[in-house]
């Protein structure tokens, strides 16, 4: 809401915006693709911590953390997060950060919006549906939007 609403601010009255959205809240379509059996999703969701390292001086080890994909259908998300796998302490910037086993670093949350529901959210921000095209054979969608 909060992108789509500042993108009307800064583009003006009679912008166009094109937006891909995945509208599937099927979980078990949901994990595998968030949770792959080849591992990229969790690499690069630790890539996160190696990039914290490097940037700000961490001292994360990645390979102490799980990655974790959840989906919550209250909210419509798939949640990403890393989970320590052990009773641990990480210093960042002269502050010092306890973990327990199992505590979780919330990284990301990917929303989901099957087409009416977008479109509703697009309207509420300042944008006008004037066209929408679905792929076949997926929840996926792309609008048209006209501010």
């Amino acid at each position: 809401m909060q992108f789509l609403h500042g993108a009307a601010v800064f583009l003006g009255a009679g912008a166009h915006l094109l937006v891909g959205v995945d509208g599937t809240r099927d979980k078990a379509r949901l994990l595998p693709a968030y949770d792959d059996s080849r591992g990229v999703t969790a690499a690069f969701n630790r890539n996160l911590l190696v990039r914290i390292n490097r940037e700000l001086g961490a001292e994360f080890d990645p390979q102490a953390f799980d990655h974790q994909a959840r989906f919550d259908p209250q909210r419509g998300r798939v949640e990403m997060h890393l989970a320590s796998r052990v009773r641990q302490t990480v210093r960042l910037q002269g502050r010092v950060f306890d973990f327990e086993s199992g505590e979780t670093i919330h990284t990301e949350n990917s929303y989901k919006y099957p087409v009416a529901m977008f479109q509703q959210l697009a309207h509420s921000a300042g944008w006008r549906s004037q066209n929408h095209w679905l792929a076949e054979g997926v929840d996926y969608a792309v609008h048209a939007l006209v501010c």
